[in-house]
Formats: C-alpha cells, sequence, structure tokens
C-alpha cells in the first residue's frame, strides 16, 4: 500500500510539473543586429521596435504572458555574434533569436542556436546556405535570400539584354553566396561572366574596384553587397561616369533604406527584388505608419524589420497553440512549420522542413525623379514572384533535415 501510494503521489507530481511546463507564459526574445554599422537602418533599432510591435499586437500581456526582449549590436562580426548568443542561452534565459543581419554572423549563429537549443528566425541574413547545407532544426530563414534575389533582379536583367556581367562583391559569405547564385541564373538564361573583384566590407573607396568594372566592358555591373556598401558603389559609380558610358548597375540587395539615401536621382531606374515595400497594400501602409511614428528619424521599415514582426507574431501563435512555452527550440520551430503563416504583412505562407519560409517575391523599380511623389514613395511593382516559385525547390535543397 505504501508503494502504491508513493506510486500515486509520483505521477501526480509529475502531470502537475508536466502541466505547468506546458502553461509556462514566460518568454525572453533576443534581437541580434547591427546597431551602429552599414546596416543599422536595416535593422538595428528598427528590428526591435518591429519585435516589440508584434509582442503588443498578439495582446498576449492581457492574458498573462510575460514577454521580454532584449538587443544586442553583433558589429557584423561573427565571434561577437556567437558569444552574445551563448551569454544570452546560458545566462540570460532567452528563448529566441531574431533578426541577425551579415551571413557570416548568422551562420555562426545557427550553430550555437542548434547547440544550445533556441529558436532561430533570421530574417536579415540572405545566404541561401541557412536552408541548405546549414540548416538546422532550430532555423527559420524568414524574409528573403540570394536564392530569391538571383532569380528575381538576375533573370529581369539578363532576359532584357543584360548578358554580359561582371561582379563587385563583398567579401565574407553573403557576397560569395549573392553572386554564386546569381551566376548561375545569368548563365542558365544565356548569359556570361566576365569578370569580378571583391571588396572588403562596409568599404568606403570603390574607385579601384569601378575602374576594373568599367574595363571589362561588361554590360552589367552586378553589385553582390548590401547596406552602405551598395550605396556608396552606386554614388560613385555616377562620379565616375559609368552609367553614363552605357553600362548598367544591377543592385542584387536594395532595402527601401538605401533607395532612400540615394535618392530618385541616383538610384531611379534601378531594378531590384524584395518580398516587402511599405506601400504595397493597405496592410503594409497601416504597419509603416505606427512604425514610423516610433523612429527617431521617422524612417518607413525595411524588410528585414518587417520580416522581424512577422517571425516574431508567428512563433508567439505557436507557443500559445503550444499552450505555454516548453523552452525547446527544436520542438517550437517543428511545431512553427505544422501551421500556416498568416500575418499582416506577408499574407498567408507556409515554413517548408527545410526551415525556409515560403511567400510571394516582388520585382521593384526605383521611381524615377519626375514619378516620386514623396520621400519614401520609392518603387513601383515591375513583377510578382510566385511564392512556389520565389525560393529555392525542396527537390534542389541539400539540407540534411530533407529525406531523400
Amino acid at each position: 500500500m505504501r508503494l502504491t501510494a508513493s506510486i500515486l503521489a509520483l505521477t501526480t507530481a509529475m502531470s502537475f510539473g508536466g502541466a505547468a511546463l506546458a502553461q509556462d507564459k514566460n518568454v525572453k526574445i533576443g534581437v541580434l543586429t547591427d546597431m551602429a554599422g552599414l546596416y543599422a537602418d536595416v535593422g538595428g533599432v528598427g528590428s526591435t521596435a518591429a519585435a516589440q510591435m508584434a509582442i503588443e499586437d498578439s495582446g498576449l500581456a492581457a492574458k498573462g504572458w510575460k514577454i521580454d526582449v532584449v538587443s544586442a549590436d553583433h558589429q557584423n562580426k561573427p565571434d561577437i555574434g556567437v558569444n552574445i548568443s551563448r551569454q544570452w542561452a546560458d545566462q540570460d534565459k532567452v528563448d529566441g533569436i531574431f533578426d541577425v543581419l551579415t551571413s557570416s554572423v548568422a551562420l555562426a549563429v545557427a550553430g550555437v542556436a542548434k547547440d544550445k537549443n533556441l529558436v532561430y528566425m533570421n530574417s536579415g541574413a540572405a545566404a541561401s546556405d541557412l536552408t541548405n547545407s546549414a540548416c538546422t532544426p532550430n532555423t527559420v530563414h524568414w524574409t528573403y535570400d540570394t536564392y530569391l534575389l538571383a532569380n528575381g533582379t538576375g533573370k529581369a536583367v539578363t532576359k532584357a539584354g543584360g548578358d554580359t556581367w561582371f561582379f563587385l562583391t563583398a567579401d565574407y559569405a553573403f557576397g560569395a553566396a549573392l553572386e554564386r547564385d546569381t551566376t548561375a541564373v545569368v548563365v542558365a538564361n544565356g548569359g556570361k561572366i566576365v569578370g569580378g573583384v571583391k571588396h572588403p566590407l562596409s568599404n568606403s573607396d570603390f574607385s579601384s574596384f569601378l575602374l576594373q568594372a568599367q574595363a571589362s566592358k561588361a554590360k552589367i555591373i552586378g553589385l553582390a553587397n548590401a547596406g552602405g556598401d551598395t550605396t556608396n558603389a552606386i554614388k560613385q559609380a555616377a562620379e565616375f561616369g559609368i552609367t553614363a558610358g552605357g553600362q548598367k548597375l544591377a543592385a542584387l540587395l536594395m532595402f527601401a533604406s538605401d533607395a532612400h539615401a540615394l535618392t530618385p536621382k541616383l538610384a531611379g531606374g534601378l531594378q531590384l527584388t524584395a518580398t516587402f515595400y511599405w506601400d504595397l497594400n493597405d496592410n503594409t501602409r497601416a504597419f509603416a505608419k505606427r512604425f514610423s511614428e516610433r523612429m527617431k528619424n521617422k524612417q518607413m521599415p525595411t524588410m528585414v524589420q518587417a520580416g522581424v514582426y512577422a517571425s516574431v507574431t508567428h512563433y508567439l501563435k505557436t507557443l500559445v497553440d503550444m499552450g505555454g512555452n516548453p523552452h525547446d527550440g527544436a520542438k517550437v520551430v517543428a511545431r512553427m512549420k505544422e501551421i500556416p503563416t498568416d500575418d499582416p504583412l506577408f499574407g498567408k505562407g507556409l515554413i517548408q522542413a527545410n526551415g525556409r519560409k515560403i511567400h510571394p517575391g516582388y520585382l521593384f523599380e526605383v521611381k524615377s525623379p519626375a514619378e516620386s511623389k514623396g520621400e519614401w514613395d520609392l518603387y513601383k511593382l515591375i513583377a510578382t514572384i510566385p511564392a512556389e516559385e520565389a525560393f529555392t525547390p525542396l527537390a534542389q535543397s541539400t539540407c540534411s533535415l530533407l529525406k531523400k
């Protein structure tokens, strides 16, 4: 009888313990981003604001949930990103890491998230490797990637007659991935790569690189870089008279903050691929208005910041669906893949088995000064890329999570 009573007591305790775990409503979100470097306007404080907006819009605080946000600057350095991630996991009890601009940092943090069993929702980096060779059970790649950029801008420019390319490539994981994926698309569409040069991250002087591009006589100078590197290259190309001489620039990754910094005078006519634009529809405009009101510089959101909002939204919906926070990253991500995504910024979608979030892409063109009706009236829509065509087909994915 004593043995039976002991077993009953243990079973009861385990049941209550399981119920308490299932009903745990404490969540800690970490926004790891570039706060002061060349991508600060792309993510930065705007990404933290987007995460806070998602939490507020969830309405979970009124239902007894306690959701905290911490943020940190990885300075675009993988070692710093890794150290912050480990501290968040070991000391600060962060449940999920969001944003993580800069592919070299993003790939390094993916390993930490797997080791520490955190949720890792990347909305900032571009390297398609995150859902291919570097995929993990803990990673979701939300906003865009190099496959999308190549098959959007690269294909459109090549088909329009830009059949010879020279690359100016940022010398780190993102640049290499973007050049690789764009090269494949250019060649597949009858184009040819005539040369290329790599430049340091956060470069200020593009003169020698642009002179090499000019000397190549390539019809298209492909900018496989982003943020401040892209804007600096475009400004200096204008100073060198490169576009006036007949060569065209292809900005393979451009954000709204970049186009705004350049103004339509310098950026007008450039085509780009994105998955979000603030003026796309009523939902994006409503979000952008609220976002802008929170920002000191009153900027409109980039697709990275929109991706933070949407990924946090889906994360919180998943925790509610699970009945609480299990503090088990792989388990939460597995459930995320089972629940269709639906948010006001990206619409309906899904997360594939390799962690790739699927939604439409858009080919935009930067408006000319005559077409632009205001400071942030930057893009006109050229074409929509259906969700099923926007990202790497699962049959081509090299992710080890997929059953071949």
